[in-house]
């Protein structure tokens, strides 16, 4: 039986760029939360996901990080991620 765990990542984006950017880490897949900050590192939105979510689910998530997007010049989004814990070594 495989174990999960969740390991966080942070990326950097400039406004223009966001939303792009948050479309991109979705579809790459196993994403369980996204966290928007601004440069100060307040968080500004955060998004749990579920595994599979697509299309018309995300809608309202994704105009809420196009409306922060137009406001924040530059901050940095952190998304915490499910990976498959590797299973210990036996010798």
């Amino acid at each position: 039986m495989s174990e999960f765990q969740s390991r966080s990542e942070e990326f950097q984006f400039s406004g223009d760029s966001l939303l792009s950017k948050i479309k991109d880490i979705v579809r790459a897949g196993n994403v369980r939360r996204v966290l928007i900050k601004n440069e100060d590192g307040r968080v500004l939105i955060d998004v749990p996901l579920t595994i599979g979510v697509v299309g018309t689910l995300l809608a309202p998530q994704l105009a809420a990080i196009g409306a922060i997007a137009a406001l924040v010049l530059k901050g940095s989004i952190v998304i915490e991620k499910v990976v498959e814990a590797s299973p210990p070594t036996v010798v």
